[in-house]
C-alpha cells in the first residue's frame, strides 16, 4: 500500500515539544507577552515561530527581529542539547522501516534544519535520515502547507499518493493530507494534554496509534 514513509520529528521521532514550548513561554514572557504555557501551546504547536510575527507584534508592541529568533533559538537549542530523549520505540521501527522500504523514508519537518539535525544526532537517528532531512524553513512555505511533504516525496522519487506520513499536530496532519499522502497520528501520552484525538481526525489523520510499536501491525494490515 505504502512505498515509502515521511516522518515528522517534533513530538514523533523525539519527545522535543515539551521542551521547546517551555522554553519559547519563557522567552516571550522575557519580550513582554504575559502567555501561559498552554496559551503558547494553543498559538505555537506545530507552526513555526516566525509565521506568528503578526501575533508576536500585536500581543508584545516589538517586531519579530531576526536578533530575537535568535535569541530563542540558541536558548531552545541548549534546552534540547541537555533534556531531549527518543520516542520510546522509535530507535525499532525506524531500522525496520529503513529496511521494509529500501531506504525510502525521510525527515519531513517545519523546524529549521539546525534544530532537526541536533536533535537527530542527539538521540543518534540523524544515520538513517542523512541526506533525507527536509526543513519547512527552505520551503516557500511551511506547515500546514504541503511543501515539505511534497519536496521529500519528490526527493524519494515516490508519488505522494504512494507515501505514509507520520504526524501528531492538526497543523502537520492537514499539510499531509494537502500533498495528497495518507497520513497517520501519533497520540502520546504527553500529546493527549495538548491535542485532542478528535483534532487529528478532523485534520485528516485516517489511524491513531498511542505508541510507536502499533505501527508495526497497522503496516501489517494495511
Amino acid at each position: 500500500m505504502f512505498d515509502a514513509i515521511l516522518f515528522d520529528c517534533d513530538g514523533v521521532l523525539v519527545d522535543s515539544e515539551p521542551i521547546t514550548l517551555a522554553v519559547l513561554t519563557q522567552s516571550l514572557n522575557e519580550a513582554g507577552w504575559a502567555i501561559t504555557l498552554a496559551e503558547c501551546t494553543a498559538h505555537f504547536l506545530g507552526r513555526a515561530v516566525k509565521d506568528q510575527a503578526k501575533l508576536f507584534l500585536e500581543m508584545t508592541g516589538q517586531s519579530l527581529t531576526d536578533a530575537w529568533l535568535i535569541k530563542f533559538r540558541e536558548a531552545r537549542d541548549k534546552a534540547l542539547s541537555a533534556q531531549l530523549k527518543v520516542i520510546p520505540g522509535v530507535h525499532e521501527f525506524v531500522e525496520f522501516a529503513h529496511k521494509r522500504f529500501d531506504s525510502k523514508i525521510a525527515c519531513a519537518s517545519g523546524a529549521d534544519r539546525v534544530k532537526i539535525e541536533l536533535q537527530l544526532r542527539k538521540v543518534d537517528l540523524i544515520k538513517w535520515f542523512e541526506g533525507r532531512i527536509f526543513s519547512g524553513h527552505e520551503m516557500p512555505r511551511t506547515k500546514p502547507a504541503p511543501d515539505v511533504y511534497l519536496a521529500a516525496a519528490m526527493h524519494l522519487n515516490i508519488k505522494p499518493k504512494y507515501c505514509l506520513v507520520i504526524e501528531d499536530t492538526p497543523t502537520g496532519v492537514q499539510a499531509g493530507v494537502q500533498a495528497g499522502a495518507t497520513v497517520w497520528a501519533y497520540l502520546s501520552d504527553t500529546n493527549a494534554q495538548r491535542v485532542q484525538a478528535s483534532q487529528l481526525i478532523d485534520a485528516g489523520a485516517q489511524r491513531i496509534f498511542t505508541h510507536i510499536d502499533q505501527l508495526h501491525q497497522h503496516l501489517m494490515d494495511c
